[in-house]
């Protein structure tokens, strides 16, 4: 009997630190680290009422006192890294030395992640080893205690993977609000573009106007759109090209129409069209290109149109003397543009480029009651040359900030939005009239005076495919989609010629390791010694 007694103490410290143990190894069982330790407690209690005498009399021994002191040091130092992992685990920050943040999120996915109101379940479908997907995901998990991932081995699993339609690893399957979407590469871009259209649901479109010679939207070559659409379809837009002399009106599933460097003007009843997809709460994105004077008349009813929104379209060409555009490989005649404050340049702090651009300004006091806003515009050492067709004709230009020509810094895009004119409920039927309190959708507007930016040829400087993303979604009305996006990263193969791969195989093979054994045998010898 006293045998079992004195393996209470024992149990009861075994029962305690399983309980500390399961505490801070699986924070999801509480109910199982609280029953543990109080049982633990209990046997203690248990143990100390039956043995007080034999402990009283082994405490006056001076080992025993020694022992204390020992115990006690290693309670505090216990104490010590416990307190520094509980602050750890409620104050975890993290720092990415890597050049190009290489194990952090992009603005957009941390930007997204913060905004879930849902829970986002990921399910992760993989063979073998899931590290590379545990240590992308954790970053997600991180930044939003929406997001529960759930990995599945695929080939312990065949069920599940036949139930999910598996056909390569790894996969990803997003479920939000009754929806679902896949990913099918471990790539933040790839899994984040995934994640936003589950979010957002069905596609917004967006209309590239044709018919007066506007690039095509779809064409691959350098004065093409190909890679913007691209771009536009991994933010969940649909881009559908629109021609209206045939059409006659904006379809009214058009979220956003882009009139991207027309060649001509439109007709009046093209411009009806467009004020009439304005009323309704459409939004409109006018890319118009500097006046090719000797060649095509300039697009005076676009121009007219813009100013009916508080936007005046310069009859000018900029001209960038800063010298920025040697450092992205340009001339004067393609203007670096830097963000003013606005929604559309929110947390963005890039370069962009703008070959052959004029000016684009908010009327003072505003058109219509619509006072715009510029959100880019050129360096102090710019101008916009008034005389565009000496310019084209010799090619040569003087610095003149003098009237007709603005001296810089000087805008080149501006927006504006306003209540729509016309509710957004759909015409009423036979009998029924509309209802007077029905919300009215906002109508936004946004003009650039260059449409070569976003072409194939030029999307790829700096940050100009972020910028035309972000005032898609601003246009759009999703102002948190506005922000860096993900990208993949960069690869640095490391290349070496015969006799350098040589030279590195001996260095860390044999030379290395050779000198550390020769230090070891001095130092053996003159032990010896």
């Amino acid at each position: 009997m006293k045998h079992v007694i004195s393996l209470l103490g024992w149990i009861g410290v075994v029962l305690v630190v399983a309980a500390v143990i399961i505490r801070f190894a699986r924070p999801d069982l509480p109910q199982w680290s609280q029953g543990l330790a109080l049982a633990g407690l209990l046997v203690t209690v248990l143990y100390t009422l039956t043995q007080w005498r034999d402990i009283a009399r082994s405490l006056g021994g001076r080992g025993v006192r020694y022992g204390s002191m020992a115990v006690t040091s290693a309670v505090l130092v216990l104490g010590i890294l416990v307190a520094i992992n509980w602050l750890g685990s409620r104050h975890n920050k993290r720092w990415d030395l890597t050049e190009a943040s290489q194990f952090s999120l992009s603005d957009q996915t941390v930007q997204i992640l913060r905004s879930l109101k849902k829970p986002v379940t990921i399910r992760v479908f993989y063979t073998g080893s899931s590290q590379a997907e545990h240590d992308r995901l954790d970053e997600y998990t991180y930044h939003s205690s929406q997001v529960t991932v759930d990995y599945i081995d695929a080939e312990r699993n065949p069920l599940d993977a036949r139930r999910y339609e598996i056909t390569t690893v790894p996969s990803y399957i997003i479920e939000y609000d009754g929806r679902t979407e896949r990913a099918n590469a471990n790539r933040e871009q790839t899994i984040t573009n995934a994640l936003k259209r589950v979010i957002e649901g069905q596609p917004k479109t967006i209309y590239f106007l044709q018919g007066h010679g506007e690039p095509d939207p779809m064409g691959s070559d350098a004065d093409g759109y190909s890679t913007l659409v691209t771009a536009l379809q991994n933010d969940n837009f649909t881009v559908e090209p629109l021609t209206l002399v045939q059409q006659g009106a904006v379809p009214a599933d058009a979220t956003l129409v882009v009139v991207a460097g027309p060649k001509t003007d439109l007709l009046p009843a093209e411009l009806d069209a467009l004020r009439a997809f304005l009323r309704r709460g459409g939004k409109l994105q006018l890319l118009i290109d500097p006046p090719d004077q000797g060649k095509a008349p300039d697009v005076t009813g676009l121009i007219a149109l813009a100013r009916e929104w508080g936007i005046d379209v310069g009859n000018n060409l900029l001209i960038d003397a800063s010298g920025l555009g040697q450092l992205l490989g340009t001339s004067a005649s393609v203007p670096v543009a830097m963000p003013i404050s606005h929604p559309i340049t929110n947390n963005f702090g890039v370069m962009t480029a703008f070959p052959l651009a004029r000016s684009v300004q908010p009327i003072e006091g505003g058109t219509n009651g619509h006072v715009a806003q510029a959100f880019l515009q050129t360096s102090p050492q710019s101008w916009a040359e008034a005389n565009v067709a000496t310019v084209f004709a010799t090619g040569r230009v003087e610095r003149n900030v003098n009237p007709p020509n603005i001296a810089g810094p000087v805008s080149l895009a501006a927006a504006v939005s306003a209540a729509a004119e016309e509710p957004a409920t759909p015409p009423a039927g036979e009998g029924e009239t509309p209802a007077d309190d029905a919300p009215k959708p906002e109508t936004r507007v946004v003009v650039v005076g260059d449409s070569d930016f976003a072409r194939n040829g030029a999307i790829g400087i700096q940050g100009n495919r972020e910028i035309f993303l972000n005032m898609a979604n601003w246009l759009a009305q999703q102002e948190d989609l506005i922000a860096i996006r993900p990208t993949d990263p960069a690869n640095r193969p490391v290349t070496m010629t015969a006799s350098q791969g040589s030279a590195v195989f001996w260095f860390t093979m044999a030379i290395v390791p050779l000198l550390l054994f020769a230090n070891a045998f001095r130092l053996y010898w003159r032990r010896r010694a």
